[in-house]
């Protein structure tokens, strides 16, 4: 009697528990999906070749120019990108939601604009840091995005041309403003095209070789141990607390020491291969930090915009008064004002006014224009789309 054959296993495991009927309607699902993807994956060249088609529209325009002062063309348009999103989420019916969806048209465009021109972005580093998130988030993971050490570091790589655009963190809606960027302004001639604002959601992390059970300290930078202080009270209290430059430099610490942790965001956990012990443990779940694009050009009305000037007052009683009189006047709604010191003047003050509007809307225009009677000095900083995403 000959011996019986092994029971032959199915190749596909999911064949074991599914009936024949199910199986044939999962295959037939799992084909309409390589489908849809083949269309999608020529559609995405299809996207690719007009982005390139624009690229030489641009060049020859610039080659056949008689303008001495058209030197370049400019190939990132944030007006346009910011109408894009918005029609992306405008058009979208699910069941993605509609920030994702945008999130995933800002990667394909960020690879056509790579097409058209690489992009190099400056920003305030090391890598791994939110001023990094911020900037993947705004130009996508395709821009050759450059660490700087400071703020001041940025705007020079972009006033030298050696970076194209710059990120800077402008202010936290815990911690307030940053004074370094403003004050980057009172002595740089650069523009803001843009701004980003990202949700900070800090976590705790550890590396691989991390003893959790022997944790004696906890890297990352004061503001993030401020953002955190509850929780770490709470869950915490008796580890050592060390500021450090950066959240990305907390990170960094962890890969050669067992018993530390850090606290940071994705980017960093990502960076450094470090794992999410916690995640969340802000203590306030709303935190949010704006950021600033910087650049050369003047930006477009895109339909939904602000605009920032810098002002120079007189030295008199009620100065600040006068100033937003004619916004008021003119439906112009202020959306933040912060003072600086007007170096090297002693007990002189420059003040930040955010508003919404294009200077090219008329009741903007001139709002700004029966300012500049009433001031030393104003100067726009920029007009530029509001943030998307």
């Amino acid at each position: 009697m000959s011996e019986q054959s092994p029971e032959q296993k199915p190749d596909n495991p999911e064949q074991t528990d599914t009936p024949a009927t199910e199986q044939a309607f999962l295959n037939q699902l799992r084909q309409n999906i390589d489908t849809v993807d083949s269309q999608i994956h020529t559609l995405i060249n299809n996207r690719a070749r007009l982005a390139q088609q624009v690229a030489t529209v641009k060049k020859e325009h610039v080659a056949n120019s008689k303008d001495a002062s058209i030197r370049n063309p400019i190939f990132y348009r944030p007006e346009r990108e910011a109408q894009v999103l918005k029609a992306v989420m405008a058009r979208n019916e699910g069941p993605i939601s509609d920030e994702k969806m945008a999130r995933l048209f800002r990667e394909i465009m960020s690879v056509c604009l790579d097409l058209e021109a690489p992009q190099r972005i400056a920003f305030l580093g090391p890598v791994g840091t939110f001023t990094h998130a911020a900037a993947l988030k705004h130009f996508g993971k395709a821009a050759d995005t450059v660490p700087m050490t400071t703020i001041t570091d940025v705007f020079r790589e972009v006033e030298a041309g050696t970076a194209m655009y710059g990120v800077v963190p402008v202010e936290n809606s815990s911690e307030g403003v940053v004074n370094h960027t403003l004050d980057g302004f009172l002595s740089s001639s650069l523009k803001i095209i843009g701004e980003v604002e990202l949700p900070i959601h800090q976590n705790f992390l550890v590396a691989q070789h991390t003893k959790v059970d022997s944790l004696s300290r906890i890297y990352s930078h004061q503001q993030s141990l401020a953002q955190c202080r509850h929780w770490l009270d709470v869950n915490f209290p008796n580890i050592e607390r060390v500021a450090v430059s950066s959240n990305g430099e907390a990170a960094r610490r962890l890969k050669n020491e067992w018993h530390s942790a850090a606290i940071a965001g994705d980017v960093a956990a990502a960076e450094y291969d470090l794992h999410k012990l916690y995640s969340n443990i802000e203590d306030n779940p709303s935190n949010t930090t704006r950021f600033l694009i910087i650049g050369h050009e003047a930006i477009a009305p895109s339909g939904q915009d602000k605009t920032s000037i810098v002002v120079s007052a007189h030295d008199k009683a009620g100065a600040l008064i006068e100033i937003l009189k004619p916004l008021s006047y003119h439906g112009v709604s202020m959306t933040s004002i912060e003072t600086r010191p007007e170096r090297p003047n002693k007990w002189a003050y420059v003040f930040f006014i955010d508003m919404d509007g294009h200077i090219q809307d008329p009741n903007v225009s001139a709002a700004v224009a029966d300012i500049k009677p009433l001031v030393k000095d104003l100067r726009v900083l920029g007009s530029y789309p509001k943030a998307v995403l």
